[in-house]
């Protein structure tokens, strides 16, 4: 596959920024990559592993005459990071970022994107609890999904780009308008977190000791949890219209469990049940 980009500038040289990075670079995409962030020893980790070619802290230096900016910070900072970019960037430079939120996102890097660049969204549905360069890994997003949300304003050439750089590091990528994405994310993603987050206070109001007798059942429910606050804290509050519905969803189903169990009602737990089981045995069938 041709090279895509030749300069990449990285804002948050992290898990999906730097993974990315080790991926595209293997597989010949991409040319320099400039990495941008804050945090000193975290980029001397991007460096040393070869995520980077050099780094900067200043932004109008970092995005010098890229090609492509990937902006991989929190959701609520991404408009500012590509504001603070924007100038710098090759004429006819793409912007992407990769946040589990993009109604927001769109409209405020929109708002504000000088002409000439197009902004093309992405989502790359990948990921571990942990963060950082040093958990970057080249094989991350392998046979998992990518959602692209291009602006209004994103030529096709932009999004064919994007398309084919997360397809070349192994994702299977699909197109949607950023309301769409939101609404899935917020089921799939988004409640799920909350769920992580919400389980572990629940045994921590009930009684803190009773963790030491924990199985797998609810390390395997919670292991979100260990996930960055500051990042879920923002992806809540950018989608909170979208995670209010899902969570209120979830609520009324859990209560319908509950009623029956308080009922002592057989039939209708075992009936919610199996609808379940027979749901996720079907979807495990579907991807191994």
């Amino acid at each position: 596959m041709p090279r895509l980009f030749k300069r990449v500038t990285i804002a948050g040289v992290g898990l999906i920024g730097g993974s990315l990075a080790l991926a595209a670079r293997a597989a010949g995409l991409i040319g320099e990559v400039v990495g941008l962030g804050r945090g000193e020893d975290n980029l001397c980790t991007a460096q040393q592993r070869g995520i980077v070619d050099r780094y900067s802290h200043d932004p109008l230096d970092a995005a010098r005459d890229a090609d492509l900016l990937l902006v991989a910070v929190p959701v609520g900072a991404i408009a500012d990071v590509v504001r603070a970019c924007a100038s710098a960037l090759r004429p006819g430079a793409v912007v992407s970022d990769v946040g589990s939120v993009k109604e927001v996102v769109l409209r405020d890097v929109e708002a504000q994107l000088p002409a000439g660049l197009s902004f093309v969204g992405a989502h790359p549905i990948a990921g571990i609890e942990e963060s950082g360069a040093a958990h970057a890994a080249a094989d991350l997003f392998r046979g998992s999904r990518c959602i692209l949300t291009p602006g209004r304003r994103a030529g096709a050439d932009a999004v064919a780009k994007v398309r084919a750089l997360w397809e070349g590091v192994g994702m299977r990528v699909d197109q949607m308008d950023a309301a769409r994405h939101d609404d899935v994310l917020a089921c799939v993603s988004h409640l799920p977190h909350a769920l992580a987050f919400s389980a572990v206070n629940a045994l921590l109001d009930a009684d803190a000791t009773f963790a030491d007798f924990a199985g797998p059942s609810f390390r395997d429910l919670t292991r979100v949890a260990a996930s960055s606050t500051e990042m879920w804290c923002d992806i809540f509050l950018a989608n909170a219209a979208h995670v209010d519905r899902a969570i209120t969803t979830f609520v009324a189903a859990l209560e319908q469990l509950r009623h029956a169990i308080v009922r002592g009602d057989a039939a209708q737990i075992k009936e919610r049940l199996e609808r379940a089981q027979a749901a996720r045995r079907q979807w495990s069938a579907a991807r191994p």
